[in-house]
């Protein structure tokens, strides 16, 4: 049952605004994809999505910067830990000197047997750049950055979950998802996400007794979801049936995300999962193609409130 083909992005919850701007865009060379608004709740936040130029799905990476209300969460286990992008076979090095010379703290390092630099967000979620022979994406150029083809970042490699118990994952991955099992040992367990176009993705999962729970709402410093690929309405709806189906039921209705539609199901481990697929019009929606990410938009449901929420958004130079 092939119901999803990839991941759709991954979200997380940060600091500051600018910092977080200049981390993706500047440091790691992605590209402005969309700026927008926090869709739940009442509190003025950004939502900013980044990628590849054109928004591919497998490249997002979305965030909501939490400074400006203050809310900040816990990271620790029965959660969603690491942030894993891909990268060139041989990029490692050019990596962790880049990043050394922009102050962060780095570590080349190997798990199950890839590469890694090992490095944080500025607020502290892990992150990590996985040298991937079997990833057949272009790299993320980025020449005003000084990231060239040999170097940039492909698209995500996975997400890496800390849970109190990995065994009570298992069925949840294999079945309900459902994702290939690769590797199990005292590293962890390795899941391999289903992609048609042969990318190498997957979900790591450790055994992690010791951290306290961490925090699963919308909170500053912790990751929130990870969201897979469903390509379409009918695949989702499927997908959602069968999850449900099989007895897991803390899971949504469809939510309408403006440029994608997505349910959300909470996994035994504690890891928040998304099923996702991208509307017609994408991106484009309200920005012209091969413009998006310029400005600031907001979805119509929140016309009457445009002002007030420009009034509330923190402070940022998004250039």
């Amino acid at each position: 049952m092939a119901l999803v083909s990839g991941y759709h992005h991954l979200t997380l919850s940060t600091d500051g605004a600018q910092e977080d701007f200049d981390f993706y865009t500047k440091t790691l060379g992605l590209h402005s994809v969309k700026r927008t608004v926090l869709f739940d709740g009442v509190i003025p936040v950004y939502h900013l999505y980044y990628g590849s130029p054109d928004g591919d799905a497998s490249t997002i990476i979305t965030t909501f910067p939490f400074r400006k209300p203050g809310v900040y969460g816990r990271r620790g286990t029965n959660q969603s830990r690491t942030i894993m992008q891909s990268i060139p076979p041989g990029a490692a090095d050019f990596w962790v000197d880049r990043l050394n010379a922009r102050g962060l703290a780095v570590e080349k390092t190997a798990r199950f047997g890839a590469t890694r630099v090992v490095f944080a967000h500025p607020c502290g979620i892990p992150h990590e750049l996985v040298e991937s022979d079997g990833d057949p994406r272009q790299p993320i150029v980025n020449e005003a950055q000084g990231i060239g083809p040999a170097q940039g970042i492909k698209g995500i490699y996975g997400g890496l979950v800390a849970c109190f118990d990995r065994t009570a994952m298992d069925d949840f991955m294999t079945v309900a998802l459902p994702l290939t099992k690769e590797a199990d040992s005292d590293e962890g367990t390795v899941y391999r996400v289903p992609d048609a176009d042969g990318v190498i993705q997957r979900v790591e999962v450790i055994e992690d007794r010791a951290s306290p729970q961490g925090t699963w709402t919308l909170a500053g410093g912790t990751i929130h979801h990870l969201a897979l690929n469903t390509g379409d309405e009918e695949n989702q709806l499927k997908l959602r049936a069968h999850i449900e189906g099989l007895g897991f039921t803390d899971i949504s209705e469809q939510k309408d995300r403006n440029y994608f539609k997505s349910c959300y199901v909470r996994s035994p481990g504690g890891a928040l999962f998304e099923l996702a697929w991208t509307t017609p019009q994408g991106w484009a929606r309200d920005e012209a193609p091969g413009e998006i990410g310029k400005t600031l938009v907001f979805p119509p449901w929140f016309k009457d409130r445009e002002d007030e929420l420009r009034a509330g958004l923190e402070a940022a130079e998004f250039a």
